[in-house]
């Protein structure tokens, strides 16, 4: 990465010659390409004393995304950079975790390879490059320092999905037995409720036209606005906090693949309290019941968890969800059955 006089970013790739791509992003984005620059300048200063491994970036990628448009194609389209970073890095303590483990790492690969006797030419190569990294791997990196979390292993956040209520939280003290606190997806948004009424509207409205438009053979993708985005970071970094306050050890997800059988079975079970022993009658109010809430982005909610998670150093853990129960019933049974595999695994 580089900076010009404009204090302008740019990105290069090795086995692209001189071509630089400057970088547009979000303000929010802007302190991480910044981080980036400066772990390169430090390392180029440093004479090459220290240890790329311990770049807060760990991969970028250029892809070419195409969007529709009848201007020349370098005005419609355009390139997008994805980035990977290890949020460890972010601070003195975190890097030194990594550290740690880098070495065990590599002193565990130099044995293995030692054992092997006779080394060719490649592996005698490799064999020096990671004695050169044990040797220049603790020179630190001008980051600051922010005590670790420590979160308590007995309590866990259990997060239950849903078609009605999209999320409910349930914090549940394993040692004894009981939960302490329930919040539901309004009392997680809180003033910003209104928006997932907003959000469920406008999928509704995007749902008409896209069948109005396949009726008449026309395009159909509406695609879908930044607020469903926005509201699965609100409720994410929500949840996070509320893991802190009550110094968590871990957060319970369910397992992304059961989703489509737990709102299948939300669906049927209010069809049948609503219309009990009319098969009929319960598949239209299935039908409509579908229309009028939508499916949320459930792998975009529960990615959005995760790295609000990785943030603060708080553990994730997957389970499958009940079928049955209310929200809170099932949010509290994911915690309390993530802990017992825990206990069982251990045993």
């Amino acid at each position: 990465m580089e900076i010009n006089d404009k204090k302008r970013l740019f990105v290069c790739f090795n086995g692209l010659g001189k071509l630089k791509f400057e970088i547009y992003c979000d303000k929010r984005h802007l302190h991480l390409f910044h981080r980036f620059l400066e772990d390169q300048e430090t390392k180029r200063k440093g004479k090459k004393q220290h240890s790329s491994s311990l770049f807060t970036l760990r991969t970028g990628r250029i892809s070419w995304l195409e969007q529709e448009g009848k201007e020349k194609p370098w005005n419609v389209h355009r390139l997008v950079l994805f980035c990977s970073l290890d949020t460890r890095m972010w601070t003195v303590e975190g890097t030194q975790q990594v550290i740690e483990e880098k070495t065990a790492d590599i002193k565990n690969k130099l044995v293995k390879t030692e054992e092997k006797g006779k080394l060719k030419p490649q592996q005698k190569d490799d064999v020096i490059r990671k004695q050169s990294t044990l040797t220049i791997i603790n020179t630190p990196f001008p980051r600051p320092s922010k005590p670790l979390y420590e979160g308590k292993s007995n309590i866990l956040v259990g997060v239950s999905l849903g078609l009605e209520k999209p999320v409910t939280i349930a914090v549940f003290d394993a040692a004894n037995n009981k939960v302490l606190v329930y919040r539901s997806v309004k009392q997680l948004l809180g003033d910003n409720y209104n928006l997932l009424n907003r959000q469920r509207q406008q999928k509704q409205r995007s749902s008409h036209e896209r069948h109005k438009s396949q009726k008449q053979f026309a395009p159909n993708d509406f695609g879908e606005s930044e607020l469903g985005q926005y509201l699965d970071r609100l409720l994410a970094t929500k949840i996070v906090e509320i893991a802190k306050v009550y110094s968590a050890g871990s957060i319970v997800i369910p397992k992304l693949g059961d989703m489509r059988e737990i709102i299948q079975s939300e669906v049927l079970f209010k069809a049948e309290k609503k219309i009990p022993g009319f098969i009929e009658g319960q598949k239209n109010y299935a039908k409509e019941y579908r229309r009028q809430v939508h499916n949320w982005s459930y792998g975009r909610l529960i990615e959005n968890i995760q790295n609000q998670a990785a943030k603060v150093g708080i553990s994730i853990e997957t389970q499958q969800q009940a079928i049955r129960g209310s929200p809170q019933e099932q949010a509290r049974d994911l915690a309390l059955f993530a802990y017992q595999c825990r206990i069982t695994s251990s045993i």
